[in-house]
């Protein structure tokens, strides 16, 4: 069992940036591939990041490429989300993920455990 809490979240100018973190229970976090995803109102959760469990390799979705960086401190059993020159469409609520395994997937069904979730507002 990994419990999952983000943090970070709220309300932020267009072309202005935020960093989200996930702290993660368990003494076993550098076995997990972690992820984030968002969720829009009315729009199905998509992927936004995934990183490797050592953190060598990173995957990002086309639309948040070059404005969001993901990173990882296993000493801490964290992930972090750098997000960068926002855009109203970035406006949704925002999840970290654990994967077991090591392959990166966009689909939400092969991730395992989730956390409740941080709201990101962009205004305009």
């Amino acid at each position: 069992q990994v419990q999952l809490v983000e943090s970070g979240g709220g309300l932020v100018q267009a072309g202005g940036s935020l960093r989200l973190s996930c702290a993660a229970s368990g003494r076993t976090f550098n076995n997990y591939l972690m992820g984030w995803f968002r969720q829009a109102p009315g729009k199905e959760r998509e992927f936004v990041a995934a990183i490797s469990r050592t953190g060598a390799g990173t995957y990002y979705a086309d639309s948040v490429k070059g404005r969001f960086t993901i990173s990882r401190d296993n000493a801490k059993n964290a992930v972090y989300l750098q997000m960068d020159s926002l855009k109203p469409e970035d406006t949704a609520v925002y999840y970290c993920a654990v994967k077991r395994g090591v392959l990166p997937t966009t689909n939400p069904n092969t991730y395992d455990y989730w956390g409740q979730g941080t709201q990101i507002t962009v205004s305009s």
